[in-house]
């Protein structure tokens, strides 16, 4: 038995960012995820040859900015799971960039703090990503810049799953 086959509607052409429901019309969640990942996508693009990945440099970041840090809340502040914090921070660890010690009363937390090695690595990443972020707040003017800032600080207070 032949069966036919329904003619299938015309392919659409997939818009490109700033287009469609990938432009001002589009969801605010999809357009945030949307500029999540182009940002990330410029960073490692500008760390490749530094050897970093985005996540790396987040980490690294964290760890540099609340010196002794534990995995569980480094974990928190970088949005990534205990798993794959494992994997980065023995990769840093490995490559120098970090050290661990144990907490002084809870010997089981490991307590997470950059090298002489880290910290250059990471100033030499901030450089880079300073241009991104540069070239991203050139968007606004610095009203409008302290709007979003503001707003993207709300939303990840209003929606984060440990609200008050």
């Amino acid at each position: 038995m032949n069966r036919k086959i329904p003619p299938q509607p015309a392919a659409h052409a997939i818009p490109v960012a700033g287009e469609g429901k990938r432009g001002p019309g589009g969801h605010l969640g999809y357009l945030l995820r949307q500029a999540q990942a182009s940002v990330r996508g410029a960073m490692e693009r500008t760390l490749s040859d530094l050897d970093v990945t985005s996540a790396q440099f987040g980490v690294l970041t964290m760890i540099g900015a609340y010196p002794g840090v534990s995995g569980a809340d480094l974990a928190r502040l970088t949005y990534l799971t205990p798993q794959t914090i494992n994997v980065i921070v023995g990769n840093l660890e490995r490559d120098g960039a970090i050290q661990k010690s144990a907490h002084a009363t809870h010997g089981r937390i490991l307590r997470l703090y950059a090298t002489a090695k880290g910290q250059a690595l990471l100033k030499r990443c901030r450089t880079r990503v300073a241009e991104i972020e540069s070239e991203i707040a050139g968007l606004l003017n610095k009203d409008e810049e302290r709007i979003v800032r503001r707003w993207l600080s709300e939303v990840g207070e209003r929606l984060t799953e440990t609200r008050r």
